[in-house]
């Protein structure tokens, strides 16, 4: 995992490239990093079965998963309350857990690969429900409020995966459709309203797309942990 500036130049690294381990400085399928309010990272450290969070000077300061834990989590998100909510992706859940690893809301059972999770600003969790390419939004009650199918457009793939999902200032929700080769914006209606990417055609010329894994717009934040500015 590494940042980079404008110019490319990498300022800063955590883990060795072409090294994967679990000791210091090492990781294992790393799939998702964000940079906290306090300036450290929280890292996804998917085939290691955890998720830490890391400080500048490469120390691990919070570490939660092992194999009986976490079964290749896929994202994680720090809360206001100061918790931790991870898509367990092959448990086939999400999770809210405290700093000492409480496991203090959960959602499972309709879900099957969980690729990403996100908290909205109603208190509500949008889910990347990717095994059943879907979308969902769910209370704190477990109650679907919302849901997306992605492969219901024509000439969609049957299984798409869909891997990232998240809920813009517009209210409208921004999707990475994996193997449908797209990045699409969606209305409340559920009515594409911008999309990137020919479905179901992978390539690298204009308008196209392959396996696209995550679809932010740049200072958006809405659902997500805002950096340190």
């Amino acid at each position: 995992m590494f940042v980079v500036n404008k110019a490319g130049k990498i300022v800063w690294q955590y883990g060795q490239a072409g090294v994967a381990g679990n000791g210091t400085n090492e990781l294992d399928t790393p799939v998702a990093a964000i940079q906290l309010p306090n300036g450290n990272y929280l890292i996804t450290d998917q085939a290691n079965n955890r998720v830490i969070e890391v400080n500048k000077a490469k120390k691990i300061v919070w570490s939660y998963g092992n194999d009986k834990l976490l079964k290749d989590p896929n994202s994680a998100e720090l809360l206001k309350n100061g918790h931790i909510l991870i898509a367990d992706e092959n448990n086939n859940r999400v999770i809210e857990i405290t700093r000492k690893g409480n496991i203090v809301w959960k959602y499972s059972g309709t879900i099957q690969a969980a690729a990403f999770a996100s908290r909205l600003p109603n208190g509500n969790t949008l889910i990347t429900d990717s095994g059943n390419s879907r979308i969902l939004e769910v209370n704190k009650s477990k109650g679907i409020v919302f849901k997306y199918f992605t492969n219901m457009s024509a000439g969609s793939n049957t299984a798409p995966l869909p891997s990232n999902a998240v809920m813009l200032k517009n209210k409208n929700i921004m999707i990475a459709d994996q193997f449908n080769h797209r990045v699409f914006e969606i209305n409340s209606a559920g009515k594409i309203v911008w999309h990137y990417g020919k479905i179901n055609t992978p390539g690298n010329g204009k308008n196209m797309l392959n396996a696209p894994y995550t679809a932010f717009v740049i200072g958006d934040y809405t659902g997500q942990t805002m950096p340190q500015m």
